[in-house]
This record gives C-alpha cells, sequence and structure tokens, in this order.
C-alpha cells in the first residue's frame, strides 16, 4: 500500500494546481520531498528586548502597547499603517503595508509583538514591514524561525503552514529504517525527531542533532546503493585467468622489457590487478594516479594478462585522440609480441570498420582500442575478458555496461582515470568499484615548475615561451572556461588565436584546436604537433585529458582564475613529459583573496591528491563536480569538506552491515533494503 508520505502535495489544504506548479519547480512534488525541503538558514526570535536598548540596523523583537494608529491612503489599493508601541522604556513605530487583518486588530492598550530590523530616524526606532504576533494570532516570534530556500510566487509562511500540517495530520514515524539498535549503535535520533526539529527546533542544540541524523542518511544511503550495484554485480561467476609459474614468468619478462623500470606503486597495483584476473570473481577496479604516473603500463600489462591466456581485451577512451595516442603506444610495447591490435573509432572508415568487427567476431583481433564505437550493437567479441575504460568520468555507468555485457561470460573491468580525488570521496564516489592508486611519479621526472602571473604581465610571458621555442621546444597556450558553453569557449580561443598570430608570435608556427573540429582535423593538428612542426598550440580545454607530447615545456593557461583546482592540475600535466624542465604560467586576473589563495596552492604544489582535497575544501563537492552528474549533486545537507567524520562513520557501518548481509535479507535490514529502493534512483540522478 502506498504511503500517504508519497502522496502529491496538493492533498494538502491550500495547494491547488497554480501554487502546486510553483512547489514543483523546486523538485517538491510528494509530502516527502516537502518534509526534505530543509530550511537554509534560521533567525532566532527567542529574545526580546527593550526598545531603549535596539540598536541601529539590528534586527530584533520588540513588544509593547499600542499607544496610537496612523491610517494613511497615498494612492489607490494601498494602506499604510503607523502603529506606535511603549514598553515603558520607549516608544517605537511599526509601518505595516497592505494588511487588512492586522487593522481590524489594532485597538488601543492591547499588546504587540514584531520583528524586523530596526532603523533609527530622530533618535526614535522603526520597524519597516516586520513580522507582527498578537496573542492567539501567527506565532513569527519568541521562536526559532526556520527560512526556507523559494521560487517566485510562493513565501515562506506558505512553506511553514504546509510543513506543519503535515507533521500534525500525519505519519511521519514510518519514515524510519533504521533499528533501535542501530540508532543506539550510531548514536543517532529518531528520523521523525530529526524532521521536526531540523524544521521547527526549540533550541539550537537540536538542530546540530537533527542535521547529523540527516546528513548520515544521506551518505549511508548512498553508500549502501553503491555497495548493493558492486554486491549485484559480482553474483555471475567470472574469468579465471591461468596463474601458473609459467604465466607469471611470461608476465615478468614482458615487464622487463619496458623501456623503463616500474614504480613500487606500479608494482603494488599491477599485483592487485593480477590477482583479481586470477579470481573467478569478476574484477572491478579504478586506477587511480596522478597525471603522468604511468597508469596506461598497468593497463599494457593488465591487456597482455588477457592476451597469453588466449583472450581478448577491449579499451575505451573518450576521445579519438586519446584512444589514436594508446593504439600508437600499445603498437610499440607489444611490438615483440603476436598480439594482434586494431583501431576503431568513430572516423574508421566503413570498410575498416567491417573488418574490425570480422576479426573481433572470429577472435583474430586480440586487443581492440577505441571510442564509443566499441559499444555499437555491430560489435561482437569471441572471447572477450577484460574491459579497460580510460578516464573513467568520461562514462556513464550503463556505456561501461554495454561493454562488459558484450559476453556471455561476466568479464573482468578495469576503470582508469587521472582525476586525483581524495582517496575517502573515491570510496563514495566509487563505491562500486575497488580502489588502487598510483601515488608515486617516475624516477628522473622533473617537477614542473608553476608560476601565477598577473594577466597584465602577459607579454613578459610570451617572450619568456619564445625563449623555448628558440631551444627547439614546444608552447600550450589553453583559453579559459567561459560559462558552461562550449561555443563561447571556441570564440575565445578564435580571439586569441588571431590576436597572437598578428602580434607577438608574429613568424612563428601557431595551430588552433577546439572541440568543435572534425576527429581527423583535430587528429592532424595534434600529430603536428607531436612532430614539432607547431611551435604554439593555442586550445579549448579538449586537451585536458590523454594528449602526451615529451617536446612541449610551456603551458600557458589564460584566465586561470576560471578554473577549478583540479582542472588546472589536469592541464599543467600536459607538459613535464619529456626530459626537459618545463614550466606552468597561470595568468590571471582579479584582487579577492581567493583568488590569490587559489594561485599559491598551485605554485606551491605538484600532488594531484593534495590539490583535490584543497579544491574540494574551496568550492564544496558541486563547483569540484561541474556539471557531471553523480550522487553527491543530490545532496540536501551533506557537504563533503565539513562532514568528514560522519561521511566515515556512514562508510564504515554500509562495510559492517554489507559484509554480514550483502543482499539485505536479514530482519533488522528489510526496511533498508524498502528505503533503498525508493530512494537510491532518486539520489543517484
Amino acid at each position: 500500500m502506498k504511503s500517504k508520505l508519497d502522496l502529491e502535495i496538493d492533498i494538502i489544504p491550500g495547494i491547488g494546481p497554480k501554487k502546486k506548479t510553483v512547489y514543483n519547480k523546486l523538485g517538491i512534488k510528494t509530502i516527502k520531498d516537502l518534509l526534505m525541503h530543509y530550511p537554509m538558514r534560521y533567525e532566532d526570535r527567542r529574545h526580546f528586548k527593550k526598545i531603549a536598548d535596539v540598536h541601529f540596523e539590528e534586527k530584533v523583537c520588540i513588544e509593547g502597547k499600542i499607544i496610537s494608529v496612523d491610517v494613511k491612503k497615498p494612492k489607490k489599493n494601498m494602506v499604510i499603517l503607523r502603529i506606535c508601541i511603549y514598553d515603558n522604556t520607549q516608544k517605537a513605530f511599526l509601518t505595516v503595508f497592505n494588511n487588512p487583518y492586522i487593522q481590524s486588530q489594532l485597538t488601543i492598550g492591547r499588546t504587540i509583538k514584531a520583528y524586523g530590523t530596526a532603523k533609527r530616524i530622530n533618535g526614535i526606532c522603526n520597524l519597516s514591514a516586520p513580522e507582527i504576533d498578537f496573542d492567539n494570532y501567527s506565532k513569527k516570534t519568541g521562536i526559532i524561525y526556520p527560512v526556507y530556500p523559494l521560487t517566485r510566487g510562493l513565501f515562506n509562511d506558505e512553506i511553514i503552514k504546509s510543513i506543519k500540517w503535515v507533521l500534525q495530520s500525519l505519519n511521519i514515524k514510518e519514515l524510519e529504517y533504521l533499528n533501535s539498535k542501530y540508532r543506539q549503535q550510531l548514536r543517532l535520533c529518531e528520523l521523525d525527531d530529526a524532521i521536526k526539529n531540523i524544521h521547527f527546533p526549540k533550541d539550537p542544540l537540536l538542530i546540530k542533532v537533527a542535521k547529523f541524523r540527516l546528513v548520515f542518511d544521506e551518505f549511508f544511503l548512498l553508500n549502501i546503493g553503491l555497495s548493493s550495484i558492486k554486491h549485484g554485480l559480482v553474483k555471475e561467476p567470472g574469468i579465471k585467468h591461468e596463474s601458473s609459474e609459467e604465466t607469471k614468468s611470461k608476465i615478468e619478462a614482458f615487464v622487463e622489457e619496458l623501456p623503463f623500470e616500474l614504480t613500487k606503486a606500479q608494482s603494488k597495483v599491477m599485483q592487485e590487478i593480477t590477482r583479481d584476473m586470477a579470481s573467478d570473481k569478476p574484477m572491478q577496479r579504478l586506477v587511480q594516479g596522478d597525471v603522468g604516473s604511468g597508469k596506461t603500463v598497468i593497463a599494457m600489462i593488465a591487456a597482455y594478462y588477457a592476451y597469453i591466456n588466449g583472450y581478448q581485451c577491449a579499451l575505451m577512451a573518450p576521445t579519438e585522440i586519446l584512444a589514436k595516442q594508446h593504439y600508437n603506444n600499445f603498437l610499440d610495447i607489444f611490438k615483440n609480441t603476436n598480439a594482434e591490435i586494431r583501431l576503431l573509432t568513430g572516423s574508421t572508415t566503413a570498410k575498416n570498420k567491417r573488418i574490425v568487427y570480422e576479426e573481433l567476431l572470429n577472435g583474430s583481433c586480440d586487443i581492440v582500442i577505441g571510442t564509443h564505437a566499441l559499444i555499437e550493437d555491430k560489435v561482437k567479441f569471441n572471447n572477450l575478458s577484460l574491459v579497460i575504460t580510460d578516464e573513467q568520468h568520461r562514462f556513464g555507468v550503463r556505456q561501461r555496461s554495454k561493454l562488459l555485457l558484450k559476453n556471455h561470460l561476466t568479464v573482468d573491468m578495469l576503470v582508469m582515470t587521472a582525476t586525483p580525488i581524495p582517496r575517502t570521496l573515491a570510496f563514495i564516489l566509487h563505491g562500486d568499484l575497488d580502489i588502487s592508486v598510483i601515488d608515486q611519479m617516475p624516477s628522473g621526472r622533473k617537477p614542473i615548475k608553476t608560476f601565477a602571473s598577473k594577466k597584465q604581465e602577459a607579454n613578459k610571458v610570451y617572450d619568456f615561451a619564445k625563449q623555448e621555442i628558440a631551444l627547439g621546444r614546444q608552447i600550450y597556450i589553453v583559453c579559459p572556461l567561459i560559462e558552461e558553453s562550449e561555443n563561447l569557449d571556441i570564440q575565445a580561443a578564435n580571439e586569441l588565436f588571431e590576436t597572437l598570430s598578428e602580434s607577438v608570435f608574429k613568424g612563428y608556427k601557431l595551430a588552433l584546436l577546439h572541440g568543435k573540429m572534425k576527429a581527423q582535423e583535430k587528429q592532424e593538428i595534434m600529430d603536428e604537433f607531436s612532430n614539432g612542426r607547431i611551435d604554439v598550440l593555442i586550445s579549448t580545454t579538449v586537451i585536458e585529458v590523454g594528449v602526451n607530447v615529451p617536446n612541449s615545456s610551456v603551458m600557458i593557461i589564460q584566465d586561470a582564475q576560471r578554473f577549478g583546482l583540479s582542472q588546472l592540475h589536469q592541464l599543467r600535466g600536459r607538459v613535464g613529459r619529456g626530459e626537459y624542465q618545463s614550466y606552468c604560467v597561470l595568468l590571471y586576473e582579479g584582487k579577492n583573496k581567493y583568488i590569490e589563495q587559489r594561485m599559491k596552492i598551485m605554485q606551491n604544489s605538484n600532488d594531484g591528491f593534495e590539490i583535490s582535497q584543497k579544491d574540494l575544501e574551496l568550492r564544496g563537492p558541486g563547483e569540484y563536480f561541474g556539471t557531471r552528474q553523480h550522487g553527491l549533486d543530490n545532496f540536501k545537507l551533506a557537504d563533503i569538506s565539513k562532514h568528514i567524520s560522519i561521511l566515515n562513520l556512514a562508510k564504515d557501518f554500509v562495510d559492517e552491515v554489507m559484509s554480514e548481509d550483502p543482499e539485505l535479507k536479514n530482519e533488522e535490514n528489510k526496511a533498508i533494503k524498502i528505503e533503498l529502493d525508493k530512494r537510491f534512483n532518486k539520489l543517484m540522478g
């Protein structure tokens, strides 16, 4: 039977079709949505001041006896009431506009209460358009007053009235899904008490207690939802790759032939992956590493492990440029093997696509590298055992799943990201995956020197860039993000390209790169740049992911204040890939402390994980993640940067529950399962 709390809000008296539409604009469709529309702040109106003690521009509650009422009608349909009150210390004036009810209540000698911003006019206290209370009238003083997010056509008092009706008329105890044992263990209040006290608290301590429970719930439900997905995915048996001594020696020989030595962090992650692949439980692992930490080689070793076991591997990259780069790198590293490697992207010719489809189906293609083209229905595998996705945040769960389902058995999945995020947050965001971290950079790599310069000093920066070009190096110049519009980004890049071509870099070889170019055109420009035939590449953030040109030594980021720290770090990582000292220059404008603080962080650190933590603290999860959809977008109260201890509590509790009862079948967890089924999809968007 459907709960009344799941009914639409028009069951509440006073909410008709028009008002319902207004509520809907705020995402409030059901009674439960209304209860979860929490106050954004509170006004403490519990304490009254003597009129004589009131300060200028102070928000204050006062009360006194009415000694006079002046009624003015300056124009049609306007009535102004000027009420004079006295409290034995001083008199005050209350100015009220167009309120016939209050006008009818104004009798000399009656006590009236008011809340508003006090002003002193000719030494007399004045409150304009205050909140008014009489005995037996609306309770707006002497309380902690909740203030809600609003939209046009909706007033704060309407929300208060609606929520009060729900609390008085409906049973909200049925919202509870944690039994008393769990609540006691976690020191949580009951959910109905939390709801009541978040809306109508008697004192500030009750707000804290309520908020703790509600923040916990948001973290807990997201965590257990992700964990349930993980447990759901691994029900089916996976492919057990051979782990004999012969296999191990082949992998060791492959690693020894690499043109560089693995770091300890890479070796550790490699062992985690090969152990997963040797198990009959399907691997679901995220490899998280900083820019240039060497994730790709780990993917190669995993692909080689699948290959020597007689299986196929698919690697999916978010852009054609990155897919092509992976393809060339794989060809180089696998040159001493007999592995057949193919490239499949949107720009692959129809003829070559047909050939690749056939080779994948008959098993003659061992490794295929491509873009979204890999998830097309025409792509069918002979014996796929490993799926690798690069820059995991560019793909949705559904896209990954579509590739995973292209085999009759549950295949191993390896996802990679060069977007360092705080470890705790990684566990939250990727609760459906096991996590490996490459937290060590290859030896011999010189740290990138980063400088922040005011935009007015751009010519000095360009002169420095010319000196690097004279030494045979190449330069990136990245244009800023303009709002969330790719068209505006392109326009800005075009203008900068024209300006610099005709002025400071006249006579140099310049090229422009942006996301709206055809794949072939982008690839040709990147090939030219890689081969050293372009001095300066002016680009939008299309080069953020994966482009690797060892000869480039300077990254100039225009209007750096428009970027988040993590994105600045990503962009910076496009240089410093070769033997030369590399530089990143942040050209910025603006004088506020916030901008200066961010520029300083970038100058002082090359550690992506440290920077991502600072970024999260400074901007909060909404800005930190941009416009991407994830469960964190839908938090009402929880804030990753502020509530880390509650997040850890929720995570530990989820681990405890899921280890004992992964399918949530036990009696004490049935209510959790019901709540999860109702709310998780909504949380995840």
